[in-house]
């Protein structure tokens, strides 16, 4: 049997959230079997250290895994250059890597889902990631087993160093890249979600995140990421406690996880024409709920008006 992949958790100061992620994953067929290792970011201000420092007591009390080795930050590096910087050292050493952040509640079957999609595609460069998130909807009984997209999900998540080693992380290139009307199309899943809005966002200084900069380097690249046909992740995190929270479409989304494993089988790679109408009737009538809900209560207001 070839060595598991490690697994590599990033926290802060979120204490019941990372409780929950770990305990899940303790849950996990391989955790036993498995090396953890945990980048614990500095406290940003002063107010943040007592939590900073009661996640930090938590983590060096966890067990249940082959290795356990702990990074102390010891000044605030932020979510994206943490998780960039602890990516790419673990990942070039290993040469693959499975990554979680404080509130990723994974199911028992995540771990074997990952170790599989990476042995299965380690050698196909067409395949960049494994995702293990996919929200749940009134049509998931049309999915595949497993199936290919170009969109990329990071509520947990695995890949290797050759796919990782394409990572760019100048948001003004990749723009350049995708700036472009057929390709921002698909890029934004046939324009039924923004996703070019947070590459802007970046550029202009309002933020400063890695998962848009991921998933544009996958693009860019004609990669496609493996997922499951149920979710084997949940992100509790959406919440306001996060980082880089933000009341978006995503934090609406819904899932369920899985109460089986996902039969992995090395299938056609290939981007399902399935899984890409799924999520882009998942996100459209999402964005339809919500202007919907803008409208009525927009419409309220008003009437509230005239009866005042």
């Amino acid at each position: 049997m070839k060595p598991l992949a490690p697994i590599v958790l990033f926290v802060y100061n979120r204490l019941w959230h990372t409780q929950q992620t770990v305990e899940a994953l303790q849950k996990n067929e391989l955790s036993a079997q498995s090396e953890l290792f945990i980048y614990a970011d500095g406290a940003k201000i002063h107010e943040t250290v007592a939590k900073v420092n009661e996640v930090r007591s938590y983590i060096k009390s966890i067990s249940g895994f082959k290795n356990i080795t702990i990074i102390e930050r010891d000044k605030n590096w932020g979510l994206a250059d943490n998780i960039v910087d602890g990516v790419t050292k673990i990942v070039n050493e290993y040469g693959k890597i499975i990554v979680l952040e404080d509130d990723i509640v994974t199911s028992k079957g995540f771990l074997k889902y990952m170790n599989d999609g990476l042995a299965i595609y380690q050698n196909d460069t067409r395949v960049m990631h494994i995702a293990s998130f996919i929200p749940k909807s009134s049509y998931s009984f049309i999915l595949p087993d497993t199936f290919f997209l170009s969109f990329m999900s990071c509520w947990g998540w695995a890949t290797w160093k050759s796919s990782w080693s394409k990572f760019e992380p100048n948001a003004n290139f990749l723009w350049n890249q995708i700036n472009m009307p057929h390709k921002l199309k698909k890029f934004n899943l046939n324009n039924s979600i923004n996703f070019h809005e947070q590459l802007e966002a970046n550029i202009n200084g309002e933020i400063h995140t890695w998962a848009i900069k991921w998933f544009a380097s996958i693009f860019i690249n004609n990669g496609l990421c493996l997922y499951p046909k149920k979710s084997l992740s949940i992100n509790i995190g959406q919440d306001g406690t996060g980082q880089n929270y933000t009341k978006s479409i995503l934090s609406k989304t819904s899932a369920e996880l899985s109460k089986v494993n996902p039969k992995t089988r090395h299938i056609k790679v290939k981007e399902s024409s399935i899984g890409l109408w799924y999520l882009h009737n998942y996100y459209k009538n999402l964005n339809k709920a919500k202007l919907s809900k803008r409208i009525y209560y927009f419409l309220y207001s008003i009437k509230q008006m005239f009866i005042r």
